[in-house]
């Protein structure tokens, strides 16, 4: 055998520890945060919701028929389409069955279910069945309504019932509801269209054909087996619904508007991330109902924290003591609550059928700069090709990765990433890799460098703070995709802005992760742990805890050397759909030895509506039929170490924080020994084959191993 260079002087023992320190340093040490403690159990919820308990995913209800209306017979609406063609039910030409279908092109849940209507009208169209339209909203144009029957290709009238002369005899519930009619215009199915779309989920194929199910049925002379569902959707809102609307002084111009500017509209326009636009009167009368189910359920604005009772700040500036609401909001720089105050007036003007007010009390309109949020970046890297989107389904996780060319190293004051078409990106995560980088450093990270999700497209550092990006790096984006209705594409791109100086402070990405979870098949509220233990004093900047389709809560904690506990960050509902960063509106310092918990509560059961197959165990993996546990974090170091600290060195080179090495990840007590007991806490999975070697080490036979010992696993020898 062909001895190797440099390895005449290696005791035998050395390609064990080589191979032992390649395989543990992967695990421990690949990176200064690794995750050091592990567990999973099938556990209670976590903390109550504050009396909110309405989950965040919906997916439709079989309902009794009879309160519901089935059986009774439709008179001969009549009707005009948006050509302007005038008809009735009984002049439509299928002769076995009618289909009325609500739909619009505001509502998400509409657009979504749009190639559906169209397919199912395709379908059936030389079987006797016959589709109408019903477009409830005043505030969508006859022109974009022509547009929108011409994209899609519906073949039936297509009716604006802005005056909901239609939608009131058929006591519409939702914009998404569908009625079945027979040839007798009886009433034999409402409800859905299928279960593939809901609130907080989507699902690559419907597990029921509500609709589907219902033609066939009155096309074999039969009753539907389900004849009633509920149909998730953007509720409807019924002006003058009441004889005696409830009387308020609250109007849409004097503080409905103000309200909405402030939580809702930075999403809610045109150009932004949602479909539906809240920027005028007849926008919001229109959604009215919903707005009032979404503030009803706390679902909006997407703010998922409970209040932080540990929070530090009791008092106001001017003494006096602070709810745990306004303490909530003096701990975080970005919540987007609403105060009760804002709650109160925006349920009392639903209530009070949405009064207009005096358009002289509007406030002036929001402008939206028509470019960079983080002003006029100093770099600009742009996906060459563009992302074909499809109209409809799940989309897998694409992986796009993008040249710098920089040709020196930069510290990085903002960074922006904007899509090429904010319908359909639900989040982007990007990584950088160094010039060069091996097959292994391009396959998939954790730690994200730039972020994107829905309300949150910007990192803006203040000054003394910046990311480092290394000359001739190539950017790594993580996209995900969510179809909306139409095919498109997508050609993403991200802007950058250079700090001025070299910063203090470098900011950093860590996490707390368990790669080894196995949630079992069937498990409705299945409980995770991480842990790490701080190897040097940090200051946190903020939490983005990210889970897939069955993450339902989450809660970050932390214990201290002296075993002081406190929960940093609690979210009793998770909602994939808005993975948000809590950011501190001051940094928090944590200790050397602390120990930061993350633990998520999975439902892998048939009552998440958002579950792929509940009869499945579900492990670690990158696709959102897979599941995660990440409670990532951002944070500094706050002893300044960056590159100035060097003398020799450069300007604009990154910083040099010390590594941790596994004796320190490993290391329960911080008492800089490590024991096998230490050993079998910290990696539970992997105890047997990690002592295999613990003895190895132990060159004094003490049943430790001390910083001098674990060093010669960091040397291989």
């Amino acid at each position: 055998m062909k001895q190797l260079t440099g390895t005449k002087n290696l005791n035998p023992s050395h390609g064990t520890i080589q191979a032992f320190a390649f395989i543990l340093l992967t695990l421990v040490v690949s990176m200064l945060w690794t995750t050091s403690a592990w567990a999973e159990e099938t556990a209670t919820s976590p903390l109550p919701t504050d009396g909110v308990d309405s989950p965040i995913r919906q997916a439709p209800q079989i309902l009794p028929p009879k309160p519901m209306g089935l059986g009774r017979s439709m008179s001969d609406l009549s009707f005009t389409d948006i050509r302007g063609v005038q008809g009735k039910l009984s002049e439509l030409p299928g002769d076995q069955a009618i289909v009325l279908a609500m739909t619009g092109t505001g509502c998400p849940l509409c657009k979504k279910y749009a190639p559906t209507l169209v397919d199912l009208e395709r379908r059936y169209k030389d079987r006797g069945v016959s589709f109408l339209f019903l477009n409830p909203n005043e505030s969508e144009s006859i022109e974009r309504l022509r547009t929108e029957l011409k994209d899609k290709g519906f073949v039936g009238p297509y009716v604006r019932d802005d005056q909901e002369s239609i939608t009131r005899v058929l006591d519409v519930k939702t914009t998404t509801e569908v009625f079945v009619l027979d040839q007798n215009r009886t009433l034999v199915y409402r409800g859905a269209v299928d279960d593939q779309y809901g609130f907080g989920y989507a699902l690559d194929a419907p597990r029921n054909t509500y609709l589907a199910d219902a033609i066939d049925a009155v096309l074999e002379g039969r009753l539907p087996s389900i004849q009633a569902t509920s149909s998730p959707g953007c509720e409807m809102f019924y002006q003058t619904d009441r004889p005696e609307p409830l009387a308020t002084d609250v109007t849409y111009h004097n503080r409905i508007s103000r309200i909405l500017q402030r939580h809702c509209v930075e999403c809610h326009r045109d150009g932004g991330v949602t479909p539906m636009s809240l920027t005028n009167y007849e926008e919001v009368r229109d959604y009215a109902g919903m707005i009032r189910s979404v503030i009803d359920r706390r679902v909006m604005p997407p703010w998922f924290a409970a209040p932080n009772e540990t929070s530090s700040q009791t008092s106001s500036p001017d003494g006096e003591s602070l709810s745990n609401q306004e303490k909530h909001a003096l701990l975080w720089a970005n919540e987007r609550v609403l105060d009760e105050s804002e709650r109160t007036d925006l349920m009392a003007w639903v209530e009070a059928d949405a009064p207009e007010g005096d358009p002289a009390d509007a406030p002036e309109a929001p402008s939206f700069f028509d470019g960079w949020i983080i002003g006029k970046p100093d770099a600009v890297f742009e996906f060459e090709q563009a992302i074909p989107i499809k109209a409809s389904g799940v989309l897998r996780y694409k992986t796009v990765y993008v040249e710098t060319e920089l040709d020196q190293d930069q510290w990085i004051q903002g960074i922006e990433i904007v899509p090429g078409d904010r319908r359909v990106v639900h989040h982007a995560l990007v990584f950088v890799l160094p010039p060069n980088a091996s097959s292994s450093e391009r396959r998939e990270k954790i730690d994200y460098w730039g972020i994107y999700v829905p309300g949150n497209s910007t990192r803006v550092y203040p000054q003394g703070y910046a990311r480092y990006l290394p000359k001739g790096s190539t950017l790594k984006f993580q996209m995900h995709y969510t179809t909306m209705g139409e095919a498109t594409e997508d050609k993403t791109k991200i802007g950058l802005t250079f700090a001025d100086s070299q910063p203090e402070y470098e900011v950093k990405t860590a996490h707390i992760t368990n790669p080894y979870l196995r949630i079992p098949a069937g498990a409705e509220r299945h409980k995770v742990d991480a842990s790490i233990r701080v190897p040097s004093d940090i200051q946190l900047l903020g939490y983005l805890p990210h889970h897939h389709l069955r993450g339902t809560a989450c809660r970050y904690e932390l214990t201290t050397i002296d075993g002081d506990s406190e929960v940093l960050l609690d979210i009793p509902r998770y909602d994939f759909n808005w993975q948000l960063f809590y950011r501190y509106a001051e940094p928090k310092l944590i200790r050397k030895g602390t120990r930061l918990k993350f633990t998520g509560w999975y439902d892998n059961s048939a009552n998440n509506p958002s579950n792929p197959d509940a009869t499945k165990s579900v492990r670690w993996g990158e696709q959102t039929f897979d599941e995660m546990h990440v409670g990532y974090i951002e944070y500094i170091v706050p002893q300044g170490r960056t590159a100035s600290e060097n003398d020799d060195t450069k300007e604009n080179t990154p910083a040099k924080v010390p590594r941790a090495t596994f004796l320190d990840l490993l290391d329960v007590n911080g008492d800089g020994e490590l024991t096998k007991d230490e050993v079998r806490e910290r990696m539970p999975s992997r105890t047997e084959s990690t002592l295999r070697f613990f003895d190895m080490l132990d060159r004094n036979r003490d049943g430790k191993l001390d910083k001098k010992e674990a060093a010669r696993l960091q040397r291989g020898r």
